[in-house]
C-alpha cells in the first residue's frame, strides 16, 4: 500500500496484512489487520508515530525512501506489532530519538534491545513542537498494556490513539466507510484485549473528552473521520450495566449436553431473554468474547471427561475469567455417566467473575423429564434475575 495523505503534513504509512489469520498465536483474525504508522512533518522537525510488525518492515522502509530526516520516533506502545521495526528505523536515521512513557522506555529496552540512550521518557501532558505542528502526549494506560500512550496533534485535531479504538480489519479504505463492519471488528478487538481493563478505559475516555478531536487515527484498522461513532460505542461497552442476554458456550460428546442446551435456549427465548449459543468444537473465540461484552449471565454446558469438565469448556471458562466481563450470574448444565465434579471445577476456574451462581443442572446419561423441568426453572430464574436488575 502506498503512503496516503491525511492532511497537510500528516501522512498514513504502514501495511495492510490481508492474509494474517492469527495474532499472538491465540487471537483469530478473520478479516486480517493493518499496522498503521503516521508521519508528521513540521517546519523544523519530523516525527514518526509508531512503526509496523517486523514482518512488514520492508513496506514501511520503502514508504520512507523519500524522507531524508526523522527526528523523533513516537513509540506509543512497546508491543512488537507497533514497535518491532524501530531498530531498523534507528539504523536508517541515526539522529532519531525514540520518545515513550517511562514504562515504555524500559519495555523497549527489554523487548527490542534498543540502546537506552536512544530512548527518552516523556511525561503525561508533555508537549513537543515540530514547528507548526504541536504534539501532546497523553498517558492512556491499559489499552491494553500499562505503558500505552496516545498522541494529540493540536493544529489538526487528530488523536493518534494507538490500540485505543483500534480494529483488526484489513481494508483498502483509509477512513471508515462501513460502520457495521468496523463496529463488529472494533468490538471484537475491545473484547479480546481490553475488556479486563474497562474501569481504567472509562477514565481514559473521560480524559480524551477534554480535547477537541476531529479525527481518531488508531494503530490498527481504518481511521475515524467521524470519531463520535467509536467513542459512543466504547462508552456503551465499558458501562457497568450488562444487557438482557445470556451466553451459552458448550460441548456435547454424545448428544446429552446438546439436548439440554437446545432446551434451555428455547426456554430462555420464551422468557424474553436474548441468547448467544456457541458450540466450542467449532467456535471462533473472538465471537464468544464479543458476546461476553454485554451479557448478564453465563451458562456453561459440559459433558464429563474423567470426572471433570471437557477441556474445551475448561478453556472457555478460563477465557471468561481472564476477560472479566460484566456478568452478574452464572450456572452450569451438563451430563455425566457415573460421577462428576464438573460443577466444582468450573466454579473454581472463575474467581475473577463476581457472579451469583444459580442452581446447576447436571443429568446422568440422557436428560429425562425431571431434568427438562429443572432447565425450565433455571430459565425462569435467569429471566427473573434480569428483570430485578431492570435489564428486561
Amino acid at each position: 500500500m502506498r503512503k496516503r495523505t491525511i492532511t497537510n503534513g500528516v501522512v498514513w504509512l504502514g501495511a495492510v496484512d490481508w492474509d494474517r489469520r492469527l495474532f499472538d498465536s491465540l487471537i483469530p483474525l478473520p478479516d486480517g489487520t493493518s499496522y498503521n504508522a503516521y508521519l508528521v512533518e513540521g517546519s523544523e522537525k519530523t516525527a514518526l508515530i509508531d512503526t509496523v510488525d517486523p514482518e512488514m518492515a520492508g513496506m514501511l522502509l520503502s514508504q520512507l525512501e523519500s524522507v531524508e530526516t526523522i527526528d523523533y520516533v513516537i513509540a506509543q506502545h512497546a508491543e512488537q506489532d507497533h514497535s518491532g521495526t524501530i531498530p531498523q528505523i534507528l539504523e536508517r536515521y541515526p539522529q532519531a530519538q525514540v520518545l515513550a512513557t517511562p514504562k515504555g522506555k524500559a519495555m523497549l529496552v527489554d523487548l527490542l534491545r534498543i540502546p537506552e540512550e536512544r530512548v527518552t521518557g516523556v511525561a503525561d501532558g508533555e508537549v513537543l513542537s515540530l514547528g507548526g505542528k504541536t504534539l501532546e502526549f497523553l498517558y492512556t494506560p491499559w489499552v491494553h498494556w500499562p505503558e500505552t500512550m496516545s498522541t494529540y496533534l493540536r493544529e489538526d485535531r487528530i488523536l493518534f490513539s494507538c490500540d485505543f479504538f483500534g480494529s483488526h480489519l484489513a481494508t483498502s479504505d483509509l477512513y471508515v466507510t462501513d460502520q457495521g463492519l468496523v463496529y463488529e471488528a472494533a468490538k471484537r478487538y475491545y473484547a479480546e484485549i481490553m475488556m479486563p481493563f474497562r474501569a481504567i478505559i472509562r477514565k481514559n475516555l473521560v480524559k480524551i473528552k477534554a480535547y477537541e478531536i476531529g479525527i481518531i487515527a488508531p494503530s490498527h484498522g481504518p481511521i475515524y473521520d467521524k470519531p463520535a461513532f467509536i467513542v459512543e460505542a466504547y462508552e456503551d461497552w465499558v458501562t457497568a450495566e450488562p444487557k438482557n442476554s445470556v451466553v451459552v458456550p458448550y460441548i456435547s460428546m454424545h448428544g446429552s449436553t446438546r439436548a439440554m442446551v437446545a432446551y434451555l435456549v428455547s426456554a430462555l427465548a420464551a422468557n424474553g431473554v436474548t441468547v448467544h449459543q456457541f458450540d466450542l468444537a467449532v467456535t471462533d473465540i473472538g465471537k464468544l468474547a464479543i458476546a461476553l461484552v454485554d451479557a448478564a449471565t453465563l451458562v456453561v454446558g459440559t459433558p464429563t471427561v474423567h470426572v471433570g469438565p471437557h477441556p474445551l469448556v475448561a478453556n472457555a471458562a478460563y477465557l471468561a475469567n481472564a476477560l472479566r466481563p460484566k456478568l452478574k450470574f452464572a450456572s452450569i448444565i451438563g451430563s455425566y455417566g457415573w460421577s462428576s465434579k464438573a460443577i466444582e471445577r468450573i466454579a473454581g476456574q472463575i474467581p475473577n467473575l463476581k457472579v451469583e451462581i444459580l442452581d446447576p443442572v447436571m443429568c446422568k446419561g440422557y436428560p429425562r423429564a425431571a431434568d427438562f423441568e429443572a432447565l425450565d426453572r433455571l430459565a425462569a430464574e435467569i429471566a427473573a434475575k434480569h428483570r430485578e436488575l431492570g435489564l428486561a
